[in-house]
């Protein structure tokens, strides 16, 4: 029998990146997302690469809704595998620009959701003794910028109650896993569908990614569950560590550049966001999996790769670790680019350098 994968934001991003990846595998993939479009789309692309496509309408926020979803799936496709939690919203401004509508939405989709999906999966897999659930994760659960206060915080969030529902399943010798891919930058749709009062366009801060570096991730990890946390690229372990070692030093970098960095020199958006309803809406809207910054983004990563083996990753960090430790205030600097966009460096670009 096939896998049956649930993914959640599956109609665009990372999300509609590792459906393909299933799909390739011949797996049944359920999507869940808002957007009509998008969805169809997805199923589509699920249906071209051999795997079973089975579309959900439904918002992560409404739990009612997930748990509807979910029992659909399993009439349709049979008891779930994997489920794959990714779908969230966001709010690119300051704090005290946000209002508490707006925060409270990106907290009851980019948190909650991931509750709410956890909630619905377990439901149907504890009983049976077997299942996996990936949260997709991001660098900035550990280490906050500005200008994303509620993501950040949704995702620091979601390890605290990710590593709480581990030690349970822990606890009750559970065949149940759960584990978290935690993400760098990634060129997805959300920079140009984002709610945002940034003067400028917003953009992730290099270095970028593809959303299939992303999702080899979730697979991987989806695939040896075992482990607390998979950390995809460089950019997230270099992040990580150079907080460990220096957090107040990126404080004072990240209040100097953080604004710039996380802007490109093009105008703002100028269309509909994403925050209370999908820019995916009609049929036939489709953003795909990638964003606009594909020629600046990286098809492969070598951490990535090193990542599934934990001995060489150890000795590949102590060896970037010590050096950074010497050289992170000077690697630490960002520099304008050319063609529109602002090629800044992220927090930890210099230990990036080291351990990419």
């Amino acid at each position: 029998m096939p896998q049956v994968v649930v993914i959640t934001g599956a109609s665009a991003g990372i999300g509609r990146a590792t459906a393909c990846l299933y799909a390739r595998r011949g797996a049944a993939v359920a999507l869940i997302a808002r957007g009509r479009g998008g969805l169809e789309a997805a199923a589509r692309d699920v249906a071209d690469l051999g795997g079973r496509p089975f579309v959900q309408q439904a918002d992560t926020s409404d739990a009612g809704q997930v748990s509807a979803a979910a029992d659909a799936v399993e009439r349709a496709l049979g008891p779930i595998d994997v489920w794959v939690n990714c779908a969230f919203t966001s709010v690119f401004a300051p704090f005290a620009e946000i209002s508490a509508e707006e925060y409270q939405r990106v907290t009851d989709v980019a948190y909650l959701g991931f509750v709410n999906g956890t909630r619905t999966a377990l439901a149907r897999m504890l009983p049976r003794d077997r299942g996996t659930i990936v949260q997709v994760g991001s660098a900035l659960g550990e280490r906050s910028i500005p200008l994303q206060s509620a993501y950040c915080g949704a995702k620091h969030a979601i390890n605290g109650f990710t590593s709480s529902v581990r030690l349970e399943l822990l606890h009750r010798a559970s065949n149940v896993h759960i584990t978290i891919a935690q993400m760098p930058a990634v060129n997805t749709p959300q920079f140009s569908w984002v709610r945002s009062r940034l003067s400028r366009h917003p953009q992730p801060v290099p270095p970028i990614y593809q959303p299939e570096v992303a999702a080899r991730g979730v697979l991987y990890a989806a695939d040896h569950p075992k482990r607390k946390q998979y950390y995809i690229g460089a950019s997230t372990a270099a992040t990580v560590w150079a907080n460990r070692i220096a957090p107040a030093l990126l404080d004072r970098y990240l209040a100097r550049t953080g604004f710039d960095s996380q802007q490109t020199d093009s105008p703002a958006p100028t269309g509909a966001d994403n925050l209370f309803s999908p820019s995916d809406g009609p049929a036939g809207s489709d953003y795909g999996a990638h964003g606009v910054f594909d020629e600046r983004s990286h098809p492969h990563s070598a951490q990535a790769a090193l990542a599934r083996h934990p001995v060489v990753t150890a000795a590949t960090t102590s060896v970037g670790l010590a050096a950074a430790a010497v050289g992170l205030g000077r690697r630490l600097s960002g520099r304008t680019g050319h063609a529109g966009t602002r090629q800044g460096h992220g927090p930890a670009h210099g230990l990036a350098r080291l351990t990419r």
